[in-house]
């Protein structure tokens, strides 16, 4: 009796990742409206799971990891595996708890909504 083990069998099939992979800075648009920063990056060949974004202590980083499988008699390769790497220093006031992100055709769009505390606001002049 033969026993496959599963995870032997997830091994063959995975894409290898580097060890080591090139560092590279991703293109980003950044814009501000009343109520939100909005942040674009170019992540062309990442996966979702292969993102990573932390906002901490006024410091936003963006990580995607983009892995591309080595093809056998490959003559020549302009798109390899890398990291795209991005640090931003970001103002206080962002409402971390509605962050909200989303990968769509290479494309990462941030929202970073700013706290009703820094939002401006209309005053309201009243007659003495």
């Amino acid at each position: 009796m033969t026993q496959e083990n599963p995870i032997a069998q997830t091994e063959k099939t995975a894409v290898e990742k580097p060890a080591k992979l090139t560092v590279l800075i991703p293109s980003v648009d950044i814009y501000e409206n009343n109520d939100e920063y909005l942040v674009y990056a170019d992540l062309p060949g990442v996966k979702k799971e292969d993102v990573s974004i932390d906002l901490d202590n006024g410091q936003l980083t963006l990580i995607g990891n983009r892995y591309v499988e080595a093809v056998k008699g490959q003559l020549m390769a302009e798109f390899s595996s890398a990291q795209y790497r991005r640090v931003f220093s970001v103002p206080q006031g962002i409402d971390l708890a509605r962050v909200d992100a989303e990968l769509t055709d290479g494309v990462l769009k941030l929202h970073l909504p700013k706290s009703e505390a820094v939002k401006p606001r209309k005053i309201e002049i009243r007659e003495g």
